[in-house]
């Protein structure tokens, strides 16, 4: 009798419990979040930001999914939200992980801000997603790589805009932490392609190839991660790094029959690495 009474509360107990994970607004926010339902998520985490204990980690998802909302649809008022949002969030309230994701929602406002008025856009938006590198490893291996690519594609924006002279430390700064990411992850899918297109950027034409080839292998290991990576790849090599090559091997005449011959070597190399 006893016992079967402690198990009935033991039961009781439990389903409280998970009743109050259920209905834990932040907790679904994120959920949402996490698989792009960002409208769920801008109304889940709006409720939970009326609760003062989740208001400030509750406000970085309700920003994160307006900007990505913003990313979708274009709509300036989901920019304003997001930025006005984040203007009030006070990080000393929020724990390690959370910090970390207003870094990065910082950078993405920044990166997104079309109507930004200085020139250096980019730039700060980068300065913000290295903050959030230094604790990368707080994030799944999707997260470090979507981070990745936001930081080197925020420099790689602003290497573009700028002077000539001016993009070669812009790409050795990419290619440094590229090498570190990959030192610390073989298996990384972001820096695998920014050692190749940093490579390329600092005029190391050999390098970049033998990159790129080397990242196509093993994007074979590496799931949806590693089919994204050899588009990536793909793109890189005919659309910049051949073409280069090409230049490189016929300076003072056509170099199409160069590049013709180097497309068809890539094209057999993905061959013998494509099931």
């Amino acid at each position: 009798m006893h016992m079967s009474k402690a198990l009935a509360v033991a039961g009781l107990a439990f389903c409280l419990m998970g009743q109050s994970r259920a209905a834990d607004p932040l907790a679904q926010a994120r959920e949402h979040y996490n698989n792009q339902r960002y409208d769920q998520a801008i109304e889940l985490a709006g409720a939970a930001r009326q609760v003062p204990a989740l208001r400030e980690a509750a406000s970085v998802v309700y920003a994160r999914a307006h900007l990505e909302r913003f990313r979708q649809t274009s709509q300036a008022a989901d920019l304003d939200v997001a930025r006005e949002t984040l203007k009030h969030v006070l990080a000393s309230s929020l724990d390690e992980r959370d910090r970390v994701d207003l870094f990065i929602a910082f950078g993405t406002s920044l990166y997104l801000d079309e109507a930004y008025s200085f020139d250096d856009r980019f730039s700060a938006a980068a300065e913000q997603f290295e903050l959030a590198l230094a604790h990368a490893d707080l994030l799944d291996a999707d997260s470090r790589d979507q981070l990745f690519d936001w930081w080197a594609g925020s420099l790689d924006r602003q290497a573009q805009q700028g002077s000539e002279a001016g993009r070669k430390p812009i790409y050795t700064r990419i290619l440094a932490r590229a090498e570190v990411a990959l030192a610390e992850d073989g298996y990384a899918a972001a820096p695998a392609y920014w050692l190749a297109a940093a490579s390329r950027g600092v005029n190391d034409i050999t390098r970049a190839m033998g990159a790129a080839v080397a990242g196509w292998v093993r994007a074979a290991a590496l799931g949806p991660r590693g089919d994204a990576l050899r588009l990536d790849l793909d793109r890189l090599m005919r659309q910049a790094t051949l073409p280069e090559r090409a230049r490189q091997m016929v300076p003072d005449g056509d170099a199409y029959p160069a590049l013709w011959l180097l497309e068809k070597q890539w094209e057999q190399l993905r061959a013998k690495w494509v099931e």
